[in-house]
């Protein structure tokens, strides 16, 4: 190539015409079902093309169609990608200016689609260069972004501005970049790069751009242009703050050892379903996301907002309200050394300032859960659950259960609690196959416990769990118990033969099984007693009515009741010689006579009872090969203890 395409003769228009229309014809093609193989190879044929810059910028801003347009933008793309090391710097910049260009000038067009590929197609440009450009040359780009993200030239722009760093964001992202066909430090480098010297600016041109909309965007009674800008500046907050943070890693340890009670978890104790990534972004971010007072503006946007329109139930799904409810989740995610080592002050004022904006979606539980029985949104009580998740994530159980205190008469355990028991009871009044909101909030809520009692599991959890939560936990433990009885109750006569599903539904339970255990083993002196209980009962009630009644009910609780005591008493192993809990060889200290050990107690009456399997008579009447085969994989494993 020894011309660039800014340097060739003069175009010739009727061959960029000609190819417009070749490439517009294809595209309806494609539509229609008309021959599209040789549709697409026609497309492809322009990608691979050399230099087909000209009539693809021809095709860009002449083309009535917009499939048209949208695959011109991705020819510029693969054609940039496959020459770069042929283009002169100048022709580099040049198609960057011209895609920035293209997404400004026609920021208020309608094909949305086609604008969001020109925006990626530049921000993927401007990353292959970024090696290789000067910092003026960033600059520049950059200057003429933040002109229009600021609203210098309108809303549109200032839309437009916002979608283009939102993929630049996701492009200079490893897991959401683009491939380039380039060695993984490259990324790695342009990762670095973006997070040290630009990353933060851009948090605060979004802020800004935020900011500039919202008095406008609360004064008004209906909706209007700036609440499409107001949403997207917070999407491309949390997209930021969903970022890999790398820097700040090498001294996080530091920030933990500062935060005493409020030290970051290790992600490894916790076993979640649901997602929930810390944010760690380093020290030097803490005058734009804590000191500055952007968290109490966020909550105070919100919380107007949600005033002000909730006589209007469709508001909490529209995109600003569900933009602002993620971030405030992900603020409750932050964590590290952003925090000064002042034994875990500031960051305990942060989550006590997130949680009071929070807890007006999800309390009262009772109240929450009926209107959304009632048909009212279940987005707000989700997110709600999720940042519970969050603040579980990155504080010691004590320190979680004291957030709430100080502005209710009970911790946030006992929220944690109520919660849940709603959730459980909305599943056991509407038994249904289909996933419900309640079914989610279980998950969720499970994760959040499962999150703050995994680390006590191996400790002394007297020392580390307030009592209000050792409480809390007894009762949840039990109304859990009741749920999965009840379900496998009604599953005795179930007519569905669906093996799959049937699968799937073990498989789901065993999913929960741990979370179950970790609850019982933080209240083992009334979880114990109850299981032992509740076995008794149903052992009595198959002797009572044998020969009389249909045992298929109470063999199938019992069932229920052996996979969830297994998990209790043991962990999961490998290998011949189950794990006892730390929890078990730790409680029940004062029990001096081992015959009276609650867990001796427990087991001995489940192996009793699997003992008179040994009679034909009762092995016929009330062991199937499921509750066999139940019963020796338990006694694999808890009998050991």
């Amino acid at each position: 190539m020894n011309q660039s395409y800014q340097n060739t003769a003069p175009p010739d228009l009727a061959h960029l015409q000609a190819t417009m229309r070749t490439i517009e014809l294809a595209c309806s093609s494609i539509q229609m079902h008309v021959n599209p193989s040789a549709a697409e190879a026609t497309i492809l044929s322009l990608s691979q093309s050399p230099q087909p810059y000209q009539a693809c910028q021809f095709i860009l801003e002449n083309s009535q169609m917009p499939n048209a347009r949208f695959q011109a933008a991705g020819a510029i793309r693969d054609a940039a990608i496959r020459e770069w090391g042929f283009l002169s710097t100048d022709d580099k910049k040049g198609l960057i200016s011209f895609c920035l260009c293209f997404v400004m000038q026609h920021a208020s067009s309608a094909e949305g689609y086609v604008q969001a590929k020109v925006a990626s197609v530049a921000a993927q440009l401007l990353k292959r260069g970024w090696l290789e450009f000067t910092a003026a040359d960033k600059g520049t780009f950059f200057s003429q972004v933040n002109q229009a993200v600021a609203g210098s030239h309108g809303l549109d722009m200032q839309f437009a501005g916002i979608i283009f760093l939102e993929s630049l964001v996701s492009e200079f992202s490893p897991s959401t970049s683009t491939a380039m066909g380039l060695p993984k430090e490259f990324h790695d480098q342009c990762q670095t790069s973006l997070e040290l010297d630009y990353l933060k600016s851009l948090y605060g041109w979004a802020q800004d751009a935020a900011s500039s909309v919202t008095n406008r965007i609360i004064a008004s009674d209906s909706a209007i242009p700036e609440a499409k800008v107001c949403s997207a500046a917070l999407r491309l907050m949390l997209q930021i703050l969903n970022w890999d943070f790398r820097c700040s890693k090498s001294t996080v340890e530091i920030g933990r050892r500062g935060m005493g009670v409020l030290g970051v978890k290790n992600d490894s104790y916790s076993a979640r379903k649901t997602e929930c990534n810390l944010v760690q972004p380093g020290p030097s971010w803490c005058d734009v996301l804590i000191t500055s007072g952007h968290v109490g503006w966020l909550l105070r946007l919100y919380g107007a907002l949600r005033q002000k329109f909730s006589c209007k139930g469709y508001w909490l799904d529209c995109p600003l309200a569900v933009s602002a409810r993620k971030l405030i989740v992900q603020f409750c995610s932050l964590t590290g050394n952003i925090f000064p080592a002042d034994n875990g002050h500031m960051q305990g004022q942060h989550l006590l300032q997130l949680l009071s904006g929070v807890v007006e979606w999800i309390d009262p539980p009772d109240a929450v859960a009926k209107s959304i029985q009632n048909g009212k949104s279940d987005s707000e009580l989700l997110d709600g659950c999720h940042a519970l998740l969050s603040m579980a994530a990155v504080t010691s159980p004590l320190m979680f259960d004291q957030l709430l205190k100080p502005i209710r008469p009970y911790g946030t355990l006992h929220l944690l609690y109520a919660l849940m028991s709603e959730v459980v009871k909305d599943i056991m009044e509407n038994h249904t196959e289909e996933e419900t909101w309640s079914w989610v909030a279980r998950d969720v809520l499970l994760d959040t416990w499962t999150t703050i009692l995994m680390l006590l599991d191996s400790t002394s959890r007297d020392a580390l769990l307030p009592s209000e939560g050792i409480s809390a936990a007894a009762n949840l433990f039990a109304l859990i118990v009741e749920s999965e009885l009840k379900a496998a109750s009604a599953s005795a006569f179930s007519d569905d033969n669906d093996a799959d599903y049937f699968q799937a539904s073990i498989t789901a339970m065993d999913e929960r099984l741990s979370s179950y255990a970790l609850v019982a083993r933080a209240a083992l002196d009334a979880t114990v007693p109850l299981l032992v209980r509740l076995f008794s009962e149903r052992f009595a009630r198959l002797h009572q009515g044998r020969g009389i009644c249909d045992p298929t009910q109470i063999l199938e609780e019992l069932y229920s009741l052996l996979l969830i005591t297994g998990h209790v008493l043991a962990d999961e192993w490998q290998g011949e010689t189950p794990l006892v809990p730390m929890a078990i060889q730790t409680q029940f200290m004062d029990v001096v006579e081992s015959e009276n050990h609650p867990v001796v107690v427990l087991s001995g009456s489940i192996i009793r009872f699997s003992e008179q399997s040994l009679d034909t008579e009762m092995r016929t009447s009330f062991f199937s090969p499921r509750l066999m085969e139940s019963f020796g994989s338990w006694q694999d494993g808890p009998v050991l203890i």
